[in-house]
């Protein structure tokens, strides 16, 4: 007797709570797999739904078989684990012939899988959650405008921007807080990027060396490059556009932040991983989220293309607020990897590794249900 393909959400962490919830509600019931039951039981309690405890670590030879014998070909897995257990836990399940969710980027290792998805029929759907995620969906509906109002293709300048950012709802002098572990943030701050700036492409080692200004909404923030822009620049349907003169994906914060970092900055330039460490525990001790305290993400994508008849512009933005298991950083987040979940389950993916959803139409249609979810969602110039 054959049964409906079964959702499996692993992990409960603090980016979790509002996709479990809403998900339950849905679906009737959800399994969650997480090492502890005690997350699991609060939000059963917070959301008042019907969920499922099961007890799941990926170092436990025992609980990994319980896991893997609870599946069943076509189920859908969803992975809140922390990144770099994305490729083992994906390994794993495509043995059992089930799909897989994640929020975070396509790393290589993960699209070597992509053969061995397809040959199971199996669907690996990654980078849906906000950044990566919501970001990928803004992104195509405004170069789908611009392709609408009959401006691709023509020669024309164009600057195509993405910024995202968490930050506290109530600023203060340092302008920033941490949910977790400030050391991730602390190495980024030395990472790579790539971007193109004026016409050429940019390369810039160290984030606070290209910090800008950024209006949006009345509102100033600052914004620096983050990662490698330029392979989106093909993914949003741009490679074609001779004149596009500027092309960033980057980080939002709030105004004041290279000037109230200035001393953090100078540390983590010379600094070695133990001292980085030892910095990360400062500043967790010093600039946490209180228990209740309101947490703050924005989101803004936009295209400005220059026209005979002037200026054309196309931008979505969010703005979105929240405390206690309904941050704003795990609304956003979690929701979008609820919406793919139900996606996957819908067989709404082809078998293989995919990097979020690229057409127009499923872009609006997810956006519609996340607006439907409550989050603020502001478009400009665009039609959802």
């Amino acid at each position: 007797m054959s049964t409906s393909p079964a959702l499996h959400w692993v992990g409960a962490g603090l980016s979790s709570g509002p996709g479990i919830v809403s998900l339950a509600r849905k679906l009737g019931s959800l399994t969650v797999w997480d090492i502890s039951p005690d997350r699991v039981k609060e939000l059963k309690r917070l959301g008042g739904v019907e969920i499922a405890y099961r007890p799941l670590n990926l170092e436990d030879d025992r609980l990994v078989g319980d896991f893997l014998n609870s599946l069943h070909p076509g189920d859908v897995v969803v992975s809140m684990l922390p990144a770099f257990l994305h490729v083992q836990l994906a390994e794993l399940v495509l043995g059992r012939g089930c799909h897989l969710v994640t929020s975070s980027y396509v790393s290589p290792e993960m699209q070597a899988l992509d053969g061995r998805a397809k040959e199971a029929g199996v669907a690996i759907v990654n980078e849906v959650g906000l950044d990566p995620g919501i970001d990928h969906l803004f992104a195509h509906l405004v170069v789908e405008a611009a392709d609408k109002a009959g401006l691709l293709g023509r020669g024309l300048p164009m600057r195509f921007v993405s910024y995202c950012g968490g930050v506290p709802a109530e600023p203060d002098a340092f302008t920033y807080k941490f949910s977790w572990t400030p050391l991730g943030v602390l190495t980024a701050l030395k990472n790579e990027a790539r971007f193109r700036e004026s016409g050429a492409e940019k390369v810039v080692t160290k984030a606070w060396e290209a910090v800008d200004n950024l209006a949006i909404a009345g509102e100033t923030f600052e914004v620096y490059p983050n990662r490698n822009s330029l392979p989106y620049i093909g993914e949003y349907g741009l490679s074609g556009e001779k004149a596009l003169t500027d092309f960033v994906r980057g980080t939002l914060r709030l105004g004041g932040w290279k000037e109230a970092w200035a001393g953090i900055f100078d540390l983590v330039e010379n600094a070695d991983m133990a001292a980085l460490k030892a910095l990360s525990a400062q500043l967790q001790a010093e600039h946490a989220y209180a228990d209740g305290e309101e947490d703050r993400v924005v989101l803004y994508v936009a295209l400005e293309i220059e026209t005979d008849e002037g200026p054309w512009k196309a931008s979505l933005a969010l703005d979105e607020k929240g405390s206690g298991w309904q941050t704003a950083m795990a609304r956003t987040v979690s929701l979008t990897v609820a919406r793919a979940a139900q996606s996957v389950l819908r067989g709404e993916f082809a078998p293989g590794v995919h990097a979020a959803i690229t057409d127009p139409d499923m872009c609006r249609q997810w956006l519609g249900d996340l607006r439907a979810e409550g989050l603020n969602i502001r478009p400009e110039n665009i039609s959802l």
